[in-house]
């Protein structure tokens, strides 16, 4: 094995170890909700690092996972989290993200080429093992093993995470069932809002929906359990409506990255022509059954004191 490669291994092999089995509770407080999301993240990118640099996609897209949730988690807990650390911790997770993005909108692009009957895929397959090498030289790059760590090193002792300022510490203490509650119930209220103008949106507009309905889908899931009863129901109904949405979206970005990246290799991926519309009527059925459903969550009687993270970021 590379030096390299052992290094980028022991860097984040105490990262699986700092993953607690704890499970969230109502009455925890923000803060302790915070770290146990950021270890699990964390961990599942540890976790997937070794298969990935050996060019395994579904590693590759395990890990695309486990940074979109943490860059989540992040912005969910922006009020929490608020330190001059995280933005450049942020920065860094985007610069994670791209070099992740790019190989997978290239495996993506192979796979829609095969399965189209593509007789010419053959540029687009090396270009993909030359893009796949290169990612295997970044996560076991200097770089990498800083991000891992110093993120680590932030959601578990960031400065946010001490500062004496009597609002950011009553935010930290705030029970995790009210804040998500508000949260997600805010999030929620203005995807459907946003998923009205679906019909008169673009590609690159469809994309920006489907990154807010990833975030709330995540969001959503980082709290399965946490409510009880006719709340969880809800919550479970929610989420099957926002995954069928995201997938919809998602085969629709994806076909419109195919495309792009089978014409820059010198080549064509062709759909069939009714693809497009099927898959809008889809994405437009999910939010409909979204926006017509009793709520799962709620804004609090006395609203949470809390800056309004933005669902884009």
């Amino acid at each position: 094995m590379p030096a390299s490669s052992k290094s980028a291994r022991k860097a984040t092999s105490h990262v699986a170890g700092a993953a607690l089995s704890q499970r969230l509770n109502p009455a925890m407080a923000c803060d302790t909700a915070f770290r146990i999301i950021a270890r699990h993240c964390l961990e599942d990118l540890a976790a997937n690092q070794p298969a990935t640099c050996q060019t395994d996609a579904a590693a590759l897209h395990r890990m695309r996972i486990a940074l979109t949730r943490l860059r989540t988690a992040i912005v969910f807990f922006s009020p929490v989290v608020a330190d001059p650390e995280r933005e450049q911790i942020r920065r860094e997770l985007k610069w994670l993200n791209s070099h992740l993005g790019g190989v997978r909108d290239l495996d993506v692009a192979v796979e829609r080429m095969a399965a189209a009957g593509g007789s010419q895929r053959s540029a687009l397959e090396r270009q993909a093992q030359d893009h796949h090498l290169r990612l295997a030289r970044t996560l076991n790059s200097a770089r990498y093993r800083r991000l891992i760590d110093s993120t680590l090193t932030w959601a578990e002792n960031g400065s946010w995470s001490t500062t004496r300022d009597k609002r950011a510490a009553r935010i930290r203490a705030l029970p995790i069932a009210a804040y998500s509650a508000d949260k997600l119930a805010r999030w929620q209220r203005k995807l459907v809002k946003k998923s009205d103008k679906l019909s008169r949106m673009d590609a690159k507009q469809r994309h920006r929906l489907r990154l807010k309905t990833k975030k709330l889908s995540y969001s959503v899931e980082f709290f399965d359990g946490l409510f009880p009863g006719k709340i969880h129901s809800r919550q479970e109904l929610a989420l099957k409506h926002l995954r069928r949405a995201q997938k919809s979206l998602g085969q629709l970005n994806d076909d419109a990255r195919g495309q792009s990246l089978a014409t820059t290799a010198g080549t064509s991926l062709r759909l069939p022509p009714k693809r497009r519309k099927r898959l809008i009527k889809a994405t437009a059925k999910a939010y409909l059954k979204l926006a017509t459903q009793k709520p799962p969550f709620r804004r609090q009687p006395k609203g949470i004191p809390v800056e309004d993270a933005q669902l884009s970021h």
